[in-house]
């Protein structure tokens, strides 16, 4: 999705549903406010699947970029190896406007300009500065300077109930 590509929104139960939930169009949460607080958190919760099926789910901290979400692991920790094996994640967060869930596909970022600019958005977000060198990422203020990897997730469907819990809408990109 580019940042000029809105996606649809759509009620998540209809009137034929049984359930307390909202089925007025009017309910519907607009993807813009969703996008501009979910850019503004410090924290996000990454779900993503191990080899064997089992769920892992961190913290991380992240920066809403382009229509995308960028996280940072260090590639050889379980998200990190979770990722760069399979890139269907799950993204999740609380925002003003209620909880949010994004399912997405997270790639690994590889290419050089593309580091540059994260890094940057990580600085201005963060102040967490990264080394950037011979197309690694590298934590230079720790021991070692251990190597990370930038992940960005492409929303693919997401959620959004309200604070009522009584709304729900969904998003297909």
């Amino acid at each position: 999705m580019n940042a000029t590509t809105q996606p649809r929104a759509e009620l998540l139960f209809g009137p034929g549903d049984a359930t307390p939930m909202s089925t007025d169009e009017a309910d519907l949460m607009p993807w813009s406010a969703a996008a501009e607080q979910l850019a503004a958190l410090p924290k996000y919760w990454l779900a993503t699947g191990r080899a064997s099926g089992r769920p892992h789910v961190m913290p991380v901290m992240g920066v809403w970029l382009g229509g995308t979400l960028t996280v940072s692991s260090r590639p050889g920790s379980v998200k990190g190896r979770n990722l760069l094996r399979d890139g269907q994640c799950v993204v999740t967060a609380t925002i003003e406007l209620g909880d949010l869930v994004v399912e997405g596909d997270a790639g690994h970022v590889t290419d050089v300009a593309r580091q540059r600019e994260l890094a940057a958005a990580f600085v201005a977000k963060y102040d967490w500065r990264f080394g950037l060198r011979d197309g690694r990422i590298y934590e230079d203020s720790l021991p070692g300077s251990p190597e990370y990897a930038f992940f960005e997730i492409a929303p693919v469907k997401a959620f959004g109930y309200g604070p009522d819990g009584l709304t729900a809408t969904r998003w297909r990109f």
